[in-house]
């Protein structure tokens, strides 16, 4: 993992280097351009753009105005800005906003839709960046989600109780399935040496197949249904909704928000955190400071345990309420993808979410209004992930100034301010 995704672990040029006198130290400006925001911004944009060629190159009429290109070169630029504008535009009325609903609760239910999709990548985003910050690789979360929600699910349809104290025990269930998944890997990991990442694999598979055979099992499986489901949970069992009937937004949002506060509190404020990120920055002279490393790693996984758990149970008791074989669908991957946007940091996992969760959303509309093919969202995401993996490539891109050189950088905003 590179520098920039781990923020914790690399000090300010200032500090590094006591010498530097203050008119050498880069410029909020330089800091906020070339540092996780400018990055991740960098390539958003990159991948966007590219994105928007791929729809123009596949757009009927751009490929026909093609034909004569060399006759009438503005004709094949003109439709291929128009398919990948027209892609946009729909993408964005699918998640954010469409004005040509016939009513404004029309209108708003595409934003509401993002933040639904959003609530168990939020979670799940959050997973994966803790373990980020501890130098650990947690790409486990997809079955820490399907223990979590088995869990939830199980807890919901099974026991009789008054809905407040059976949505708290379907919450405390999928963060106690989750982290009991995320702690195997950092058990093993501190007892054995094992590589967190061959664990976490194998364990999304046994969680795959776990799940197979027991909604074939009787406990489980509905009854009088031959398919694998389980029984649809109570009423009381569900989150609230948050915006009534006519929206699927439910409270597990809310709980969403709270976990992101929480997990900022914990990596930058806590004791725990302040352990974590030692651990990550140098384990060896963590150790040597005192610092229980093993306890680290179990530590930090069953907490990113407990966070996938929640979008397990998010999405039995808020989203699906049934469980099903699909009920983690592919969050816990893309949940990779949007640590690595949100460069681990709490915050911008939020965000990074956010943006996944309006991808998803409006990539149905896109496709309905312009034909575009809804995979294109998933080659944008993957040109997001290149991109953050290559943070030079972004800077020689969009000549984004580096904060860790900042003699360069002065020397780049001092030429620009002199042409």
């Amino acid at each position: 993992m590179s520098a920039e995704n781990k923020p914790a672990a690399v000090a300010a040029p200032a500090a590094a280097n006591p010498q530097m006198s203050t008119s050498e130290k880069p410029s909020l400006a330089t800091r906020l351009l070339g540092g996780s925001f400018g990055l991740s911004l960098g390539a958003l944009i990159a991948a966007l753009f590219l994105g928007g060629v791929l729809i123009a190159l596949t757009d009927p009429a751009t490929q026909k105005a093609s034909s004569y290109f060399f006759a009438r070169p503005l004709d094949t630029l003109a439709a291929a800005w128009k398919s990948a504008t027209n892609a946009y535009i729909a993408m964005f009325h699918g998640s954010i906003y469409n004005p040509n609903a016939k009513s404004f609760t029309a209108s708003i239910r595409p934003l509401t839709e993002t933040l639904t999709v959003a609530t168990p990548l939020i979670f799940a985003g959050l997973a994966v960046a803790l373990p980020f910050r501890a130098g650990m690789f947690n790409i486990g979360a997809q079955g820490q989600i399907i223990l979590g929600a088995l869990v939830s699910g199980y807890v919901g349809f099974t026991y009789d109780l008054p809905a407040p104290v059976l949505i708290l025990m379907v919450v405390l269930g999928g963060m106690v399935g989750g982290a009991l998944w995320g702690g195997l890997v950092g058990l093993l990991k501190a007892k054995t040496g094992a590589h967190e990442v061959i664990l976490s694999i194998m364990l999304n598979y046994i969680a795959a197949n776990l799940i197979l055979l027991l909604l074939k099992t009787p406990g489980f499986q509905r009854e009088g249904s031959s398919n694998p489901i389980s029984p649809i949970l109570p009423e009381g069992a569900l989150f609230p909704l948050l915006l009534g009937k006519g929206f699927r937004l439910h409270w597990g949002f809310i709980l969403a928000i709270v976990a992101v506060i929480f997990a900022a509190w914990l990596i930058n404020r806590s004791t725990v955190g302040f352990r974590l990120r030692a651990v990550g920055a140098n384990p060896h002279a963590a150790r040597t400071a005192g610092i229980n490393v093993s306890n680290g790693y179990i530590v930090v996984m069953a907490i990113a345990g407990a966070l996938a758990g929640l979008a397990g149970a998010a999405q039995v008791a808020g989203t699906e309420k049934v469980l099903t074989t699909g009920i983690a669908a592919t969050f816990g991957f893309d949940a990779i993808t949007v640590a690595l946007l949100g460069r681990a940091k709490p915050w911008g996992t939020f965000f990074a979410a956010l943006l996944y969760g309006a991808f998803r959303a409006g990539g149905v509309t896109m496709q309905v209004e312009t034909g575009t093919n809804i995979d294109i969202v998933l080659v944008v995401q993957a040109l997001i992930v290149l991109f953050i993996a290559a943070p030079p490539l972004v800077r020689t891109i969009f000549r984004l100034p580096d904060p860790e050189n900042p003699k360069k950088a002065l020397s780049k905003i001092s030429l620009q301010e002199a042409k």
